[in-house]
């Protein structure tokens, strides 16, 4: 499974980097706007610094607009995916850009159909997004499970499942049982994989038995 930062902060980015945890970078228009910094010059530095593919979102909803913007984005750096929504514009945007061998991120999937279409249209990545649903009482997870298994039905489709709106160390095992090729979360949430108060509790353990050996490897 992989790893993509749903952020646009430097510092956590460059931390996840150097970690070799990052396979890649989200961003959205409500991400952009709390960093308070210029979207272009911002998406340029992330390309920079992360290897892996970069999610940077049109921010027009009809076609004529959205394809310029997508094509703008797509020369900013070859690492970039180019996001667009999942509505008919959307993906009439994504089905010309993959043509052009750009990659696609179709984002707000909250349906098995809708996932069928992008598809179709040659997406490179599906978001559906898992908390969103669970927040009115559906299972987002029962959303991953259905397109993963309709996806696995077809080999000729590329399109990976790109799980959104994770909240939770949860989404991301389940999603990882389900099959899903990648996750996308707040730094914050990755790193809450790491925690298990036997973890803690071990490691104390060990570091207090050593102390009592007066021993150094170094």
């Amino acid at each position: 499974m992989k790893f993509f930062a749903d952020t646009s902060d430097i510092n956590d980015i460059k931390e996840l980097e150097n970690s070799g945890l990052l396979d890649g970078v989200t961003t959205n228009p409500s991400i952009i706007a709390k960093s308070g910094k210029q979207f272009l010059p911002l998406i340029e530095e992330i390309c920079s610094i992360v290897h892996g593919p970069v999610s940077a979102e049109v921010a027009s909803t009809d076609y004529e607009t959205m394809i310029k913007e997508g094509k703008k984005l797509a020369k900013i750096a070859d690492n970039v995916a180019v996001k667009v929504p999942l509505t008919p514009a959307g993906l009439k945007v994504c089905k010309e850009l993959s043509d052009e061998g750009t990659m696609v991120n179709v984002t707000l999937c909250f349906s098995a159909g809708q996932a069928i279409l992008a598809a179709k249209a040659g997406a490179t990545f599906i978001s559906p997004f898992v908390g969103r649903l669970d927040d009115l009482a559906q299972d987002g997870m029962q959303l991953i499970s259905d397109i993963c298994q309709i996806y696995a039905n077809y080999p000729e489709w590329n399109t990976e499942v790109l799980v959104a709106s994770v909240r939770h160390p949860v989404h991301i095992i389940e999603s990882a049982k389900l099959g899903a090729d990648v996750v996308t979360c707040p730094p914050s949430v990755i790193k809450q994989l790491f925690n298990h108060p036997l973890t803690d509790k071990g490691l104390a353990a060990f570091v207090d038995d050593w102390k009592k050996t007066g021993q150094s490897i170094l």
